[in-house]
């Protein structure tokens, strides 16, 4: 058997029970990872959105069923995140991915320092989250999930609780809207590759790191649960952001 397959097997997996226990960090993690080992940036995004479309679709299904999601906040949300993760993937797809190569290094550092003083802080002082805010915040957070291949939930999660939103109801929202976001940006990657724009090979090298992401997460959707009994969501969150610097600073160091 391939060996990156088993190896995109675990990170899928180990990505996916933090996904599920916290409501973000699959794509950051899987996009990090596949960075880490030379892949393009508009590659590993790709490749990393391919494989959200199982994960996230298993999430979506499972949050509906247990009625976790906010219609009225999903019907702003999921439309603000298609629309930004579109424009996202066509700026991705018209620069040189070694322009692109210290922008996600410096996203990647960004978001690894959010996640930390996140996980240090704790829990903000609950307040009303604004309706108005939704529509600007879910058009940042699709674009920043498609550039950065990951970071809807890191951006629109951790904003919306920060804010006071009812955590439940706002992972159940986020990830659920994250798969509309998630089909729209692998649609677009599709539009360019057949219409020529994008000439980087797509994700058709990689097929054994996308199938292992694919697998390792849908393994591992049904046990987040457990995880959050196990360990402390404060404590998964920092992980998290401590690996995310680790391979933000390895990229820096690539870069140099």
């Amino acid at each position: 058997m391939d060996n990156s397959f088993l190896l995109f097997s675990l990170v899928g997996f180990l990505a996916q029970l933090v996904d599920g226990a916290l409501g973000m960090a699959y794509g950051v993690v899987a996009s990090s990872v596949l960075l880490s080992f030379g892949v393009a940036p508009a590659v590993a995004s790709a490749s990393t959105h391919f494989a959200e479309i199982f994960t996230t679709g298993a999430s979506a299904s499972s949050h509906v069923w247990h009625r976790n999601v906010s219609w009225r906040m999903l019907a702003t949300l999921a439309p603000a995140g298609v629309l930004g993760g579109v424009i996202g993937t066509y700026v991705l797809t018209t620069f040189d991915g070694n322009v692109m190569r210290p922008f996600i290094a410096l996203y990647l550092g960004v978001v690894g320092v959010w996640i930390v003083a996140r996980a240090l802080m704790g829990p903000a002082t609950l307040r009303k989250p604004k309706a108005g805010a939704l529509l600007p915040l879910g058009g940042a957070g699709g674009f920043i999930d498609a550039v950065g291949g990951g970071g809807w939930g890191p951006s629109v999660t951790t904003a919306l609780i920060g804010a006071g939103g009812a955590p439940r109801e706002t992972i159940g929202t986020v990830n659920t809207a994250e798969f509309f976001l998630t089909m729209a940006v692998s649609v677009s990657f599709m539009v360019a590759i057949f219409t020529g724009h994008w000439d980087e090979g797509g994700v058709a090298g990689h097929i054994a790191a996308v199938a292992g992401l694919i697998v390792g997460g849908v393994l591992a959707a049904p046990l987040a649960g457990y995880v959050v009994k196990i360990m402390p969501a404060r404590t998964l969150m920092l992980l998290v952001g401590v690996l995310i610097l680790l391979l933000a600073v390895y990229q820096t160091w690539r870069l140099v």
